[in-house]
């Protein structure tokens, strides 16, 4: 894996990473703060991503405030950009949902193609504690208020969790679990509270090939609002897996196998729109040989 360092549209110093593969290039919005040990190993692709702005490895913005959706999804176009991508699957975990999602709308002609997992476009709150009978609202309410009483009680999860000792796990959960604990708490739920309120988006009009995976014990992200929102998008996949909102980690073949059908399925499209795809997908009237 290969890391240095970006300058965003702000000028923020951004540090992103990539795997040194030869395969289809592939951008991941991680989710908030997680880091490269977080999400399953992926042969078959050229992985782009990067570390969330203030988080270790990213500088935080000279503004503070300039953390909201369309910030991060400034520096996933500085990730491509320097990379010399132009189009590319783009997947998204947990909050990195929304930044993907966002990017294929306000960007379509970069993105070929959406994967989703374990995490709903926009209105992130809505989904926590999906108990039977407790309506979005009142989720949203207890999602924004925890958020912000961790917020203020970072500090204290600093003294606690950057001293905490690692279980006997394997050896990549030590890795990522050792590296998320070390995190600024009160400056991760800033950034959790600015993300996890953008409103819900509407992606009516994304065409591109989707997958979306939905995890049915998930606590952070609800099944319905993970999956209702692709629900009429003409080429969405939809799978819900008997897993939590750590998909990744605890499946990584599915996450895999995922992928690679999905890059076989923009493939096909591709080959049927031509070379020159820009924006919305609206196949030829005649396929190309």
């Amino acid at each position: 894996m290969l890391e240095h360092d970006v300058r965003s549209a702000d000028g923020t110093r951004i540090r992103l990473w990539r795997t040194d593969g030869d395969g289809p290039d592939v951008l991941l919005s991680p989710g908030l703060g997680a880091v490269p040990d977080g999400w399953p190993e992926l042969p078959t692709a050229r992985v782009h991503s990067w570390y969330h702005r203030g988080t270790p490895g990213s500088d935080r913005p000279a503004d503070p405030t300039r953390i909201e959706v369309a910030d991060h999804v400034a520096d996933a176009l500085a990730v491509l950009d320097d990379a010399g991508v132009e189009r590319c699957v783009v997947m998204g975990w947990s909050m990195g949902v929304t930044v993907a999602a966002e990017l294929a709308l306000r960007h379509p002609s970069r993105v070929s193609g959406l994967m989703l997992v374990a995490g709903s476009p926009g209105d992130s709150f809505a989904g926590v504690l999906a108990v039977p009978g407790v309506p979005p609202e009142v989720r949203r309410l207890l999602g924004v208020a925890g958020a912000t009483a961790l917020r203020a009680a970072g500090p204290l999860l600093d003294g606690v969790l950057h001293r905490l000792p690692v279980p006997n796990l394997p050896l990549p959960l030590v890795a990522t679990l050792r590296r998320f604990l070390r995190h600024d708490w009160r400056w991760y739920f800033t950034l959790a509270l600015a993300l996890g309120r953008t409103p819900p988006l509407d992606l009516t009009g994304v065409t591109c090939p989707t997958t979306v995976l939905a995890a049915r014990y998930d606590v952070l992200a609800c099944t319905s609002g993970v999956v209702d929102p692709v629900a009429a998008l003409p080429q969405a996949r939809v799978r819900v897996l008997p897993n939590t909102h750590f998909l990744p980690l605890e499946d990584p073949r599915v996450v895999v196998e995922e992928l690679e059908l999905l890059l076989d399925r923009v493939a096909a499209v591709e080959r049927v729109l031509g070379d020159d795809v820009d924006g919305p997908l609206t196949p030829r009237s005649r396929p190309r040989a």
